[in-house]
């Protein structure tokens, strides 16, 4: 029975220790930000932070990141306040990661089932590149797969949101 920590908050669960962590966050703690695309971890949608690197819970294992910091969708505005010494009030009171208010803006979402990944991937890269060519977004992007085609969008977002990460009210600086 793993302890996970998730989104801030230490959680119980009655799973087995080799049970897929997505599964685990879908279906025990209700979370819907982490998607079931190819169960290979070949196309993103299930992506989630561990420890502030992106890894594919359709594949790891509940026990393999018990006492580590696990980080959904859910969790992006939270993260981000914490890792920007932003104060936060609570989830609820937090605006959106700037990446997810930039895919918003770009209107990058068609059917929206590669977001999640998109997002989070997005997150990690500007953690530690906050001025990436696009050159380097393509390259951290590569594997994310979406099934609409809105790459360019998605582009447009994560320049977005590092221009606004990097101080620039609208993005586009």
């Amino acid at each position: 029975m793993p302890r996970l920590r998730v989104n801030g908050r230490t959680h119980e669960v009655a799973a087995s220790a080799d049970e897929p962590l997505l599964y685990v966050l879908a279906n025990e703690l209700g979370l819907t930000g982490p998607r079931f695309g190819c169960g290979l971890a070949q196309c993103g949608s299930c992506s989630v932070l561990v420890d502030g690197v992106e890894r594919r819970a359709c594949v790891t294992p509940a026990g393999s990141v018990e006492g580590r910091e696990i980080t959904t969708l859910e969790g992006l505005p939270q993260w981000y306040a914490a890792r920007s010494g932003r104060r936060a009030g609570g989830a609820a009171s937090l605006p959106l990661h700037p990446v997810q208010q930039a895919l918003i803006d770009e209107a990058a979402p068609q059917c929206g089932y590669c977001m999640n990944g998109m997002a989070i991937k997005a997150a990690e890269l500007l953690a530690t590149n906050p001025d990436p060519t696009d050159a380097e977004i393509r390259a951290a992007m590569n594997g994310h797969l979406c099934r609409c085609g809105t790459y360019p969008r998605i582009l447009a977002a994560i320049r977005r949101a590092a221009a606004v990460m990097r101080g620039a009210p609208d993005g586009r600086a």
